[in-house]
């Protein structure tokens, strides 16, 4: 759709018009007769119909000039189709454990066993894919915790780094307080105005190492309104072999500390989840949309592009195209006048 931001101005286009009515006859010609002494050449006869087509001929190109500035002046603009701004205040760290323990293939992908890592990152990706307008965030822990990428609305730079993140990249051990503190110290970094802060972190053990106790860290998190929700996630059963021959059930989650976790979640008023699958992990993030929705996109804003360059540069060229057609005319004028006077 096509519009002026400022339509009142073209109500300046008659006013060259208004302005040469008024002028009197008299004083138009002494006008004329000041600025352009030099066309005494024109009142020779033979060339009066030629000069009047001359005349006219720049009087209209003088007009159309006229009229694109105005036109400019007045800023037509392009509005585009209404768009649907989503608005989000808040700002979502993700936390994924890369402990040795993650390689236990104790979860089922496309009717394929995986290790909970590879599950994870699926679920996981899914998860970030849904959060349009939020600030994600992902850190990696292990032995030590990293942040992997800073606060952004790049969902996709997340997911890509999420999903090439492997086993023991930040060691072997278990760092649930550091990867907290990671996470307090970053949105104390960041400058907030008001908006939610949320960590999900997801683990398969105990905290073994690190400088910070996860539940210190947790205070941490209370104090600058992290809400924390932790997801302990492992098989309850799993069937191996013995080495006496035959199969036997394991628990493949028993280093998992679940007080610890809850105690984390219900300090920071967030809450704690077990994901014994690949389905029950994924309504587990999916019940954290729930707890954390997306605001719903604000529409009625429509894109405005400014088009006032184009009738200004218009008139900018036919206001040079006059001025050279002047000077020549000047120039052929003299011209002829001094031919005139070398040949008398």
């Amino acid at each position: 759709m096509w519009s002026l931001a400022w339509p009142w101005v073209l109500l300046a286009l008659p006013l060259p018009f208004i302005a040469r009515r008024l002028l009197s006859e008299s004083a138009s010609l002494q006008d004329a007769g000041l600025r352009v002494p030099q066309l005494d050449a024109f009142a020779v006869l033979s060339h009066r119909s030629e000069t009047e087509q001359l005349l006219n001929w720049r009087f209209w190109l003088a007009a159309v000039a006229w009229v694109l500035l105005v036109l400019a002046a007045a800023r037509p603009e392009r509005i585009g189709d209404e768009l649907d701004v989503p608005v989000s205040g808040r700002n979502l760290m993700l936390a994924v454990d890369l402990s040795g323990s993650m390689d236990q293939k104790d979860f089922e992908l496309g009717n394929r066993r995986v290790d909970r890592l590879t599950a994870t990152k699926a679920v996981a990706s899914d998860f970030i894919s849904r959060r349009e307008g939020d600030r994600i965030g992902l850190i990696l822990f292990g032995e030590r915790a990293y942040l992997q990428v800073p606060l952004t609305l790049d969902r996709e730079t997340v997911k890509v780094l999420l999903l090439e993140a492997f086993i023991g990249l930040a060691g072997e051990k278990t760092a649930i307080g550091d990867a907290i503190t990671l996470a307090v110290k970053r949105i104390h970094d960041q400058e907030v105005d008001g908006s939610e802060q949320v960590l999900v972190l997801l683990t398969d053990g105990a905290n073994t190492a690190g400088e910070v106790e996860p539940l210190k860290a947790a205070e941490l998190a209370q104090q600058v309104g992290l809400r924390v929700y932790t997801i302990g996630i492992g098989a309850e059963q799993l069937e191996v072999s013995s080495l006496i021959g035959g199969r036997r059930n394991i628990n493949p989650s028993a280093d998992l500390d679940e007080e610890t976790l809850t105690g984390i979640a219900e300090m920071t008023g967030g809450r704690y989840f077990r994901a014994k699958d690949t389905a029950g992990l994924q309504d587990i993030y999916r019940l954290v949309d729930e707890l954390e929705p997306v605001d719903e996109p604000e529409a009625g804003f429509r894109p405005v592009k400014s088009l006032y360059y184009w009738p200004l540069a218009g008139a900018f060229a036919l206001a040079a195209l006059l001025a050279v057609v002047s000077l020549l005319q000047n120039l052929a004028i003299r011209w002829q006048s001094r031919v005139q006077a070398d040949a008398s």
